[in-house]
C-alpha cells in the first residue's frame, strides 16, 4: 500500500512595512487604495496585513476563495473590523450583525424592499431628480458628489419620511452624514488606540454621529406619536415586529436601521450617480448611445419602475461602473472557530478581508481593466471568474437594498441625462480617494443645455 504523503499548503505572505503600533496604518493613511491594489500583483491569494497591533488580518484575493468565504462559510464568520467600526455609529442594524440576528432583521426589513413597494418609490424618486435638475442653470459649475449625495438624500428621505424633514434638518443631515462616513473610513485604517485620543477628528465624529441618531430618533418619535401610515419605509418599520419577542420594533432597532439605509443609500448611490455622469462625458459616444435607447424605450415620457429591465444598455453602463469604481475598498469578516479556507486552516478570530475595487480592476480578470467599456459584458471571454464581480456581495449577506439601489439610478439618470449635459473641463481626471467607501475626488462640471 503507497503511503498518502500530506502536502502543508504554502505559507501565507506578509506585507511589507508593517511598523510596531501602527502595523499597515502608514501605508492605508498614504493611499489605501494603492497599498490594497499592489497586494494583488505582489502576493498569492491570501496575504497578511496588520490593521489593529497584536491582531492578523488576511486579504484574500482569489475570486472562489472570495465567494467560498462569503457563501459556504458565511454562518462560521462574524462581520469583522470594517463592521465593527460602522456599529460605533449604527448599533445593531442589518448590516453589522451576523447568523441569526442578521436573518430576523433581515426579514424584518424584506417587505420594505419588496416589488410592489419599490414600484410605489419610483414616482417619488423621479419627482426629487426633477426638482433638483430644474434648479440647475446653462453654465452653472456644479461640485458632482456634492450635488448626487443631496439629490441621493433627497430621494431616500422621501422613500423614508415621506418628506417630513424641513431643509434645515435636512441640510444638517447631509453634512453630519459625510462627516460621520469620512470618519469611519479613518478609524477602519488606524489603530484602535487613536480613537481614544482627544484629536479634533475624533470630536467631530462623536458631534456627527450624536446629531445623526438626534435627527433620526426625532423622526421616528414624531410619527409613532402621530400614529398615521404614511406609506413609508419608516411606517414598515413602526407595523413590524421582532421576532425574538413578538413585541414591535423599539425606537432605537428602527433607528439603527434607518440610519443604515441612509448612509448605504446616500454615499454609494451617490457615488455611482457622479462616476456615471463623469465616464459619460468622457466618452460622448456612449452617451449618444445612453440617449438613444431612452429615445427609443421612453419617448417623451417619464421614466417608471417598469422600464427599469427595459433598458439594457443603460443597465450595463451601471454594470460597468459597478467594476471600474466600485465604492469598496474593504470588506472584513472574522473566524468564528477554526475554519478551513482553501488549503488553509485559520484560527478563531482571524480577521479577513477583500478589496471589490482592486478586485474588479484585475488585468488577470478583466481585459483593458481601466478601460470604460459597458459592452465588455456582451463578450463571454471578457466575463470574469465566478467570485469576479460581486458588486453587492454573495451569499446570505448579500445587499438588501440592491434593487432598489438600481431603481434610484435608472430613475436619476434617465431624468438628468435627458434634461441637461453635464461637462469636464479639458484635461481634466477624477482621481478615486478610499474612505469609509471609494468615492471620487473633487469632479466639478459644467451644465449645458441639452
Amino acid at each position: 500500500m503507497t503511503p498518502v504523503t500530506l502536502v502543508a499548503p504554502p505559507p501565507i505572505p506578509r506585507a511589507a512595512g508593517s511598523l510596531p503600533l501602527l502595523g499597515h496604518a502608514i501605508q492605508l493613511w498614504h493611499d489605501n487604495l494603492a497599498f490594497i491594489a499592489s497586494l494583488r500583483g505582489r502576493y498569492g491569494p491570501l496575504v497578511e496585513i496588520t490593521l489593529q497591533p497584536g491582531t492578523r488580518t488576511l486579504v484574500v484575493q482569489d475570486p472562489a476563495l472570495i465567494r467560498t468565504m462569503l457563501t459556504e462559510l458565511a454562518p462560521t464568520l462574524d462581520k469583522g473590523r470594517f463592521f465593527d467600526k460602522m456599529g460605533q455609529l449604527l448599533g445593531e442594524s442589518v448590516v453589522t450583525v451576523a447568523g441569526q440576528n442578521h436573518v430576523r432583521k433581515r426579514r424584518q426589513l424584506q417587505p420594505a424592499f419588496g416589488r410592489r413597494e419599490i414600484a410605489g418609490y419610483v414616482d417619488v424618486m423621479r419627482g426629487q431628480v426633477t426638482e433638483a435638475v430644474d434648479s440647475w442653470r446653462p453654465g452653472q459649475l456644479l461640485d458632482v458628489r456634492e450635488t448626487m449625495i443631496k439629490l441621493s438624500l433627497g430621494m431616500l428621505t422621501q422613500t423614508i419620511f415621506s418628506g417630513s424633514l424641513d431643509a434645515d434638518t435636512f441640510r444638517r443631515l447631509r453634512q453630519d452624514i459625510v462627516v460621520v462616513m469620512d470618519s469611519v473610513g479613518v478609524r477602519i485604517m488606524l489603530p484602535d488606540w487613536v480613537e481614544r485620543l482627544p484629536l479634533p477628528f475624533n470630536r467631530r465624529f462623536t458631534r456627527a454621529r450624536d446629531a445623526v441618531h438626534a435627527t433620526i430618533s426625532k423622526a421616528v418619535a414624531d410619527l409613532r406619536s402621530t400614529g398615521h401610515d404614511t406609506g413609508d419605509m419608516l411606517s414598515m418599520m413602526l407595523r413590524a415586529e421582532d421576532e425574538a419577542t413578538g413585541l414591535p420594533l423599539t425606537d432605537q432597532q428602527i433607528c439603527s436601521e434607518i440610519l443604515t439605509l441612509a448612509l448605504a443609500g446616500t454615499e454609494n448611490t451617490a457615488t455611482v450617480l457622479a462616476w456615471t455622469l463623469y465616464e459619460l462625458a468622457r466618452h460622448p459616444d456612449i452617451e449618444t448611445r445612453v440617449l438613444a435607447e431612452l429615445h427609443e424605450v421612453l419617448g417623451d415620457r417619464p421614466v417608471t419602475f417598469d422600464d427599469i429591465t427595459r433598458l439594457p444598455y443603460l443597465n450595463r453602463v451601471i454594470t460597468e461602473i459597478l467594476r471600474l469604481h466600485h465604492t469598496g475598498w474593504i470588506v472584513t469578516r472574522r473566524t468564528l472557530a477554526e475554519t478551513r479556507l482553501g488549503q488553509w486552516t485559520l484560527p478563531a478570530g482571524t480577521d479577513l478581508a477583500y478589496c471589490q475595487h482592486a478586485l474588479h480592476r484585475d488585468p488577470d480578470y478583466y481585459p483593458r481593466p481601466l478601460t470604460f467599456d459597458p459592452d465588455r459584458w456582451l463578450d463571454e471571454k471578457q466575463k470574469p471568474p465566478p467570485g469576479g464581480f460581486i458588486p453587492w456581495g454573495a451569499g446570505k449577506h448579500k445587499c438588501i437594498g440592491d434593487r432598489f439601489a438600481m431603481t434610484e439610478l435608472v430613475t436619476g439618470l434617465s431624468t438628468i441625462l435627458r434634461r441637461v449635459r453635464l461637462r469636464l473641463a479639458p484635461g481634466q481626471i477624477v482621481r478615486p480617494v478610499g474612505r469609509a467607501t471609494v468615492r471620487p475626488g473633487k469632479m466639478m462640471m459644467t451644465v449645458r443645455e441639452r
